[in-house]
């Protein structure tokens, strides 16, 4: 695997695999990966000719109070990895390489982006759209992989590539969760060992209203008020939201009728985990 860390050179380098491939697979990163990161290069790799990483710890998509100083860095052990997955090249460039000295432009979603995550760490979508933006274009790629426990940011790149006619198909890939039913993040590492058993209250919610739903219960404020009740149960999380929203839009929906999301943020101590799922599309929790 070749470890490239300027912008020209991964986009020469992209250019020499698109001559000689027919598909190219993107798998952007923050790194400190887990089995649910390699479970998009997995996944790219099965759809695509030749697949491509990317690890950049983002400081535009972080607060001034937020982790960034703090976000895990396992870089030789990430590389170990992905070497072992198959990745052919991987892009790492300092913050300086993506955000060279006098660098002004960013991009905004409007409307989907204040929403969600969005609207509890304001700018936050902008950073992320913004880098991924960049990404693209740096790549060229003709797929590029998330996860979809990132619900609201895979609604946000969706409508930039949408509206800024990106050339590259958004393939979003299943929650992938530990044995306890926890959805994998690289945050999960900080939670103790007593916050991490709090922590499952967050799947509990969610599976509790998803049985209502199956169960003929569609009204979104019904719903929540049940999902309020078991969150009470652990009262050392704090709930961010708990929303029924439209999954493109992120805009709440009086019914949680087939292809809407469901999803909920909160802090566990000091760290915040989001989850989530889609009615009817047979996501697994």
């Amino acid at each position: 695997m070749r470890v490239l860390k300027t912008v020209a050179a991964m986009q020469l380098a992209c250019k020499e695999i698109r001559a000689v491939t027919r598909s190219l697979g993107f798998v952007p990163t923050m790194g400190a990966l887990h089995e649910g990161h390699l479970s998009l290069v997995r996944r790219a790799r099965a759809e695509c000719d030749s697949v491509v990483a990317s690890i950049f710890v983002n400081p535009l998509q972080f607060g001034p109070t937020e982790d960034f100083d703090q976000y895990p860095r396992t870089f030789e052990a990430d590389c170990a990895v992905l070497e072992g997955e198959g990745v052919e090249i991987l892009f790492a460039p300092s913050v300086g390489e993506m955000y060279p000295s006098g660098a002004v432009t960013t991009v905004t979603v409007a409307g989907v982006g204040d929403r969600l995550d969005g609207a509890s760490r304001p700018g936050h979508f902008t950073g992320v759209a913004t880098v991924v933006a960049k990404l693209l274009h740096v790549v060229s790629a003709d797929r590029a992989y998330f996860g979809k426990k990132d619900a609201a940011q895979l609604a946000v790149l969706r409508t930039m590539v949408r509206d800024l006619n990106f050339p590259v198909e958004l393939v979003g890939c299943g929650i992938v969760r530990d044995g306890d039913g926890l959805a994998l993040s690289s945050r999960n590492r900080y939670l103790s060992a007593v916050d991490r058993g709090r922590a499952l209250v967050l799947r509990r919610v969610l599976l509790d209203m998803m049985w209502r739903i199956s169960g003929g219960t569609w009204a979104s404020d019904a719903l929540y008020a049940a999902g309020l009740e078991i969150l009470a149960s652990e009262p050392h999380v704090r709930l961010d939201y708990l929303a029924i929203v439209d999954a493109d839009t992120l805009l709440p929906v009086k019914e949680a009728k087939p292809g809407t999301l469901v999803a909920i943020a909160a802090y566990v101590g000091t760290t915040r985990l989001i989850d989530n799922f889609v009615v009817g599309s047979g996501d697994e929790l």
